[in-house]
Protein backbone atom coordinates (compact mmCIF):
# COMPACT_ATOMS: atom_id res chain seq x y z
CA UNK A 1 0.00 0.00 0.00
CA UNK A 2 1.41 3.42 -0.93
CA UNK A 3 2.18 6.07 1.67
CA UNK A 4 -1.15 7.74 2.39
CA UNK A 5 -1.72 11.14 3.97
CA UNK A 6 -4.86 12.78 5.31
CA UNK A 7 -6.44 16.20 5.27
CA UNK A 8 -9.47 17.80 6.84
CA UNK A 9 -12.12 19.07 4.46
CA UNK A 10 -15.07 21.18 5.54
CA UNK A 11 -18.12 21.91 3.47
CA UNK A 12 -19.14 25.30 4.82
CA UNK A 13 -22.65 26.52 5.71
CA UNK A 14 -23.15 28.36 2.40
CA UNK A 15 -22.58 25.21 0.37
CA UNK A 16 -24.61 22.99 2.70
CA UNK A 17 -27.51 25.42 2.58
CA UNK A 18 -27.41 25.48 -1.22
CA UNK A 19 -27.39 21.65 -1.37
CA UNK A 20 -23.90 21.41 -2.88
CA UNK A 21 -22.62 18.71 -0.53
CA UNK A 22 -22.90 15.91 -3.09
CA UNK A 23 -21.13 17.88 -5.79
CA UNK A 24 -18.28 18.77 -3.41
CA UNK A 25 -17.98 15.16 -2.23
CA UNK A 26 -17.84 14.11 -5.90
CA UNK A 27 -15.01 16.61 -6.47
CA UNK A 28 -13.03 15.03 -3.62
CA UNK A 29 -13.53 11.57 -5.08
CA UNK A 30 -12.69 12.83 -8.57
CA UNK A 31 -9.42 14.18 -7.14
CA UNK A 32 -8.51 10.59 -6.22
CA UNK A 33 -9.19 11.00 -2.50
CA UNK A 34 -10.95 8.51 -0.24
CA UNK A 35 -13.33 9.57 2.51
CA UNK A 36 -12.31 7.89 5.77
CA UNK A 37 -14.69 9.87 8.02
CA UNK A 38 -17.60 12.22 7.45
CA UNK A 39 -20.27 13.87 9.58
CA UNK A 40 -22.46 16.92 9.72
CA UNK A 41 -21.87 19.36 12.58
CA UNK A 42 -23.25 22.60 13.93
CA UNK A 43 -20.39 24.52 15.53
CA UNK A 44 -20.98 26.74 18.52
CA UNK A 45 -19.06 29.99 18.94
CA UNK A 46 -16.43 28.52 21.27
CA UNK A 47 -15.70 25.65 18.86
CA UNK A 48 -15.40 27.97 15.86
CA UNK A 49 -13.18 30.41 17.78
CA UNK A 50 -10.91 27.55 18.86
CA UNK A 51 -10.69 26.11 15.34
CA UNK A 52 -9.87 29.48 13.77
CA UNK A 53 -7.72 30.76 16.67
CA UNK A 54 -4.79 31.26 14.27
CA UNK A 55 -6.83 34.09 12.69
CA UNK A 56 -7.91 35.72 15.99
CA UNK A 57 -6.02 38.99 15.33
CA UNK A 58 -7.16 39.28 11.71
CA UNK A 59 -9.92 41.74 10.82
CA UNK A 60 -12.14 38.99 9.39
CA UNK A 61 -12.08 36.76 12.50
CA UNK A 62 -15.47 37.77 13.93
CA UNK A 63 -17.26 37.50 10.59
CA UNK A 64 -15.60 34.12 9.93
CA UNK A 65 -16.75 32.77 13.29
CA UNK A 66 -20.26 34.13 12.73
CA UNK A 67 -20.37 32.53 9.29
CA UNK A 68 -19.09 29.14 10.46
CA UNK A 69 -21.70 29.06 13.24
CA UNK A 70 -24.56 30.17 10.97
CA UNK A 71 -25.56 26.69 9.84
CA UNK A 72 -24.60 23.10 9.29
CA UNK A 73 -21.17 22.11 8.01
CA UNK A 74 -19.92 18.75 6.80
CA UNK A 75 -16.53 17.65 8.11
CA UNK A 76 -14.57 15.00 6.22
CA UNK A 77 -11.24 13.30 6.54
CA UNK A 78 -9.84 12.70 3.07
CA UNK A 79 -7.00 10.28 2.40
CA UNK A 80 -4.65 9.92 -0.55
CA UNK A 81 -1.03 9.86 -1.63
CA UNK A 82 -0.80 13.64 -1.31
CA UNK A 83 -4.10 14.51 0.34
CA UNK A 84 -3.37 18.12 1.33
CA UNK A 85 -2.26 19.41 -2.09
CA UNK A 86 -4.79 17.24 -3.93
CA UNK A 87 -7.69 18.72 -1.92
CA UNK A 88 -6.32 22.26 -2.12
CA UNK A 89 -6.01 21.91 -5.91
CA UNK A 90 -9.60 20.64 -6.11
CA UNK A 91 -10.84 23.58 -4.00
CA UNK A 92 -9.02 26.31 -5.89
CA UNK A 93 -7.91 29.72 -4.63
CA UNK A 94 -9.67 31.22 -1.60
CA UNK A 95 -11.03 34.03 -3.74
CA UNK A 96 -13.25 32.36 -6.35
CA UNK A 97 -12.34 35.11 -8.84
CA UNK A 98 -8.74 33.81 -8.70
CA UNK A 99 -9.65 30.11 -8.69
CA UNK A 100 -8.87 28.00 -11.72
CA UNK A 101 -11.73 26.91 -13.98
CA UNK A 102 -13.36 23.68 -12.82
CA UNK A 103 -12.34 24.04 -9.18
CA UNK A 104 -14.94 23.89 -6.43
CA UNK A 105 -14.62 27.54 -5.49
CA UNK A 106 -14.71 28.74 -9.10
CA UNK A 107 -17.85 26.69 -9.73
CA UNK A 108 -19.75 27.24 -6.48
CA UNK A 109 -18.32 29.95 -4.20
CA UNK A 110 -20.27 33.17 -3.84
CA UNK A 111 -17.39 35.31 -2.54
CA UNK A 112 -14.04 35.20 -0.79
CA UNK A 113 -15.90 34.86 2.54
CA UNK A 114 -18.63 32.46 1.35
CA UNK A 115 -16.24 30.14 -0.42
CA UNK A 116 -17.88 26.71 0.07
CA UNK A 117 -15.08 24.72 1.62
CA UNK A 118 -12.00 24.54 3.80
CA UNK A 119 -8.89 22.40 3.55
CA UNK A 120 -5.85 21.99 5.75
CA UNK A 121 -2.77 23.86 4.52
CA UNK A 122 -0.13 21.32 5.63
CA UNK A 123 0.19 17.75 6.86
CA UNK A 124 0.98 19.03 10.36
CA UNK A 125 -2.11 21.26 10.46
CA UNK A 126 -4.22 18.46 8.98
CA UNK A 127 -3.43 16.26 11.97
CA UNK A 128 -4.40 19.05 14.38
CA UNK A 129 -7.55 19.99 12.47
CA UNK A 130 -8.73 16.39 12.09
CA UNK A 131 -8.46 16.05 15.88
CA UNK A 132 -10.82 19.02 16.28
CA UNK A 133 -13.63 17.11 14.58
CA UNK A 134 -12.90 13.38 14.84
CA UNK A 135 -11.73 10.88 17.40
CA UNK A 136 -9.56 7.98 16.27
CA UNK A 137 -12.52 5.61 16.61
CA UNK A 138 -14.46 7.60 14.01
CA UNK A 139 -11.89 7.02 11.27
CA UNK A 140 -12.51 4.04 8.98
CA UNK A 141 -8.87 2.98 9.14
Amino acid sequence: MPNLTRTLALIKPDAFERRLTGKIVDAALDAGLTIVAMKSVNLNRAQAEAFYAVHRERPFFDSLVAFMTSGTIVAMVLEGGTAVPAWRDAMGATDPADAAPGTIRRRFAESIERNCCHGSDSDANAAIEIGCFFSGEELLR
